[in-house]
């Protein structure tokens, strides 16, 4: 059963029941990203590590190794 067929299964089931409609699918991912993105700033602020530029920093160490 795929996502878009059990999201209809449960609407169907809350429309008898009376109860809400459950949120469609994929409607609340981009804040799930979000917050998955702030908790890991949190957590490299917590260790002591900086919270941006840890990628290009680290392309320029091995494309450039003197560089920094």
């Amino acid at each position: 059963m795929s996502i878009t067929q059990q999201y209809l299964l449960d609407s169907y089931r809350a429309r008898l029941h009376g109860e809400p409609q459950p949120p469609a699918p994929g409607r609340h991912d981009l804040g799930l990203v979000r917050e998955v993105r702030d908790h890991r700033r949190f957590c490299a602020v917590i260790a002591g590590r900086p919270v941006h530029g840890r990628l290009r920093r680290t392309l320029a160490r091995w494309l450039r190794p003197g560089a920094l």
